[in-house]
């Protein structure tokens, strides 16, 4: 009996930190400034959160990130000036892709 409730336990303690690690990706938003469909590489300039009528989608921060896009789930394929929300890992120092989302042309606020 005591066995059987340790390993509920210890699965419970598994199962909390896999779903700890799953949900600490990063996300970022911008402008697209190009995509290569070949190479699978988003380039955007990111925007911060201070949201207005003007700028709807935050203001231009003038930093530019590269994202690979290789295993990416994309929802429409990115067209420079598109506005995308990239949800991204970063390893060894570089961004990968993890979800794209073309916020031009899925937005759901328009519905």
């Amino acid at each position: 009996m005591k066995i059987r409730i340790l390993w509920c336990c210890l699965s419970l303690i598994v199962s909390l930190a896999l779903a700890v690690s799953a949900m600490a990706s990063m996300v970022s938003q911008g402008k697209c400034i190009s995509y290569d469909d070949a190479k699978k590489v988003i380039v955007i300039e990111e925007y911060d959160t201070n949201f207005s009528k003007e700028h709807k989608y935050g203001k231009p921060t003038g930093t530019e990130s590269t994202y690979d896009a290789s295993g990416a789930l994309i929802g429409v394929d990115p067209k420079p000036g598109d506005i995308l929300r990239i949800a991204y890992d970063t390893k060894d120092g570089k961004k990968k892709a993890i979800r794209v989302m073309n916020v031009t042309r899925q937005d759901i606020m328009k519905k």
